[in-house]
């Protein structure tokens, strides 16, 4: 006789006692076979194993053994983005306030200014409002730097405690691209160790996508859809790779020659959501002109994001006001 460990239920055990016969489900299914070598014992203060039987140079599985591990899933739970949530985002860079919001207090700063947005929304939401940081990963510069491309690349050591931080804290993190002259799939592997998170997304800014031969601030980027759709597939291979719930791909748009071919963006991959951010500032009837003029053509399974200013907006939009557009963004930051 000896004591040996029986599966009780999906993820619940107990023991029971055995002399060499099977142990069976309610259905009949056998679960074990209990074969005893005499005088074996079992300590009480053991892991549990099964099929538990104690044979002298036979290894035993563990339950961790025999159950598969949990699958990630997405902050508040699941593992489709929407339509079960929305989010509200501070934009810009860890580094300082120069480049938004997101910056204009440490981190920990961040992550109580971000909650306190998030609940202000959530009483104009069915569905919960989750706080995010959009961090600007590399940025748009003036200077053509020593690789001629116009874009500064934040080290993943310098914004690993951020992401680190925010991770602990259930804050979504997007990661924003400003490339310059380079292009969006070779600046988003840069940052694979954080695309392989489960509450890590990418954005993509063609504002600051150039052509050969521009520059920021004289002429405004673009990108095609093309470049685009390797994002997407590279990001999908990360999801399935990684078995992650489903990332969002944000894409910043403020007019119609920003992203070309828009109609053949990839959005119904099932392992990415794509975002479209709408991102014109200025007075509400501009922002409306906007928003309702980047909507035309769009593919139903892209979803609309909103942007509040607190500098450039007259006047920036309030909590109700932002929740009352229709369609109802899934997603606000504020810059």
């Amino acid at each position: 006789m000896c004591l040996v460990w029986h599966l009780g239920s999906a993820r619940r055990f107990s023991y029971g006692v055995a002399m060499g016969r099977s142990l069976r489900t309610a259905a009949g299914a056998v679960i074990l076979t209990a074969l005893c070598v005499g005088g074996a014992t079992a300590s009480a203060g053991a892991e549990p194993a099964l099929p538990g039987i104690v044979i002298p140079g036979v290894e035993v599985p563990t339950i961790g053994d025999v159950l598969p591990p949990a699958r990630s899933e997405l902050f508040g739970g699941g593992r489709n983005l929407f339509p079960d949530r929305r989010f509200v985002a501070l934009y810009g860079h860890p580094g300082g306030p120069a480049l938004g919001a997101l910056g204009e207090q440490d981190t920990a700063g961040a992550i109580t200014r971000v909650r306190d947005l998030a609940a202000q929304y959530q009483q104009f939401s069915t569905e919960p409002v989750l706080p995010a940081f959009e961090i600007i990963a590399t940025v748009a510069s003036a200077d053509s730097g020593t690789d001629g491309r116009f874009s500064r690349i934040t080290p993943p050591d310098q914004l690993r405690p951020v992401i680190d931080e925010a991770e602990a804290a259930g804050v979504y993190v997007i990661l924003d691209l400003q490339p310059g002259h380079t292009h969006f799939l070779e600046q988003a592997r840069i940052y694979e160790e954080f695309l392989a998170r489960p509450n890590v997304g990418l954005a993509l800014d063609p504002e600051w996508r150039l052509a050969p031969g521009q520059q920021h601030m004289v002429q405004i980027g673009s990108v095609d859809s093309a470049e685009i759709n390797e994002v997407v597939a590279y990001l999908a291979d990360i999801v399935q790779r990684h078995d992650l719930p489903q990332k969002m791909l944000v894409l910043h748009q403020f007019r119609s020659s920003m992203i070309t071919g828009r109609e053949f963006v990839d959005a119904g991959r099932p392992e990415i959501s794509v975002v479209l951010h709408a991102d014109g500032h200025g007075s509400p009837a501009q922002k409306f002109d906007t928003w309702s003029a980047l909507q035309s053509g769009l593919p139903p399974q892209i979803h609309m994001a909103w942007k509040n200013f607190y500098d450039e907006d007259l006047p920036t939009f309030t909590p109700e006001q932002t929740m009352a557009i229709e369609p109802k963004p899934v997603f606000v930051s504020f810059q």
